[in-house]
This record gives structure tokens, sequence and C-alpha cells, in this order.
């Protein structure tokens, strides 16, 4: 039976989020083995947040969760793609569909998406 090596990122994977059906880049994470049990168990992403340093359920205050309908690994078992169905607006914090909306252009960094929600209207904590 295949395991995720978990142990090579100190307990951690990264996890690509992408669109199930447009394959658009939706957000970059990081698991370990409980939000991988939890996200098997439950068929919704949950992730751990390095930021506050626990599990983290991807839409537990916005609404906005990820109802998983593949997973892929890479060939060294370290790295994981989820294929979602991005529910109730956008996967990024910031208010737009994809953390991936800005481009790198002549002169800096240009936003390339359209706002689709107001995070002052979403999340009730300031850290967005």
């Amino acid at each position: 039976m295949l395991k995720i090596d978990f142990a090579k990122g100190n307990g951690l994977v990264p996890v690509i989020v992408q669109d199930y059906r447009t394959g658009e880049v939706l957000m970059m994470a990081y698991m370990n083995e409980a939000a991988w049990n939890k996200t098997r168990k439950t068929g919704k992403a949950h992730f751990y947040s390095r930021s506050r340093g626990g599990l983290w359920f991807k839409g537990e205050e916005s609404g906005h969760f990820q109802e998983v309908k593949d997973v892929l690994v890479d060939c060294d078992n370290d790295t994981l793609l989820l294929r979602v169905k991005q529910r109730g607006g956008g996967a990024c914090h910031m208010g737009y569909r994809s953390c991936f909306f800005r481009k790198k252009a002549a002169g800096g960094w240009k936003i390339n998406a359209k706002r689709i929600f107001d995070p002052d209207n979403v999340y009730k904590s300031a850290k967005h």
C-alpha cells in the first residue's frame, strides 16, 4: 500500500488544490497526517495551518469549502494534488476565486482577476 511521506517535510506535505473541471489552480497549502485523515474521512479539504499551528477546515469560517473529487500523489509520495469542487465562492481569503490572482508584468505585479467577495464581510477575524 502506498504511504504518503510526511516525514520528509517534518510532518507536512505540500498540497496543490485545483478545480476539478477547469484545471485552474486555486491554492497551495500543507497537510499533516491528521489533516489527510480528516480529508479522507469527510471528503472535504482539511489542511495544517502553519500560522495557527493546527488543523484547518477550508471553509470553516467562510463557508467556501472544497469538496474533494480526486486525489493524486507525486512520484516521491511527498506532494498531493487535490482536484476539488469549490463551494460558495472563492478559495482565496482575500476575496478571489484563486490565490494566484497576481501576474508578473513589466513594472511589478498586476492583479489579473476580479474580486468575487469582500473578505471583511465574510471573515470575523481581521487576519486576511
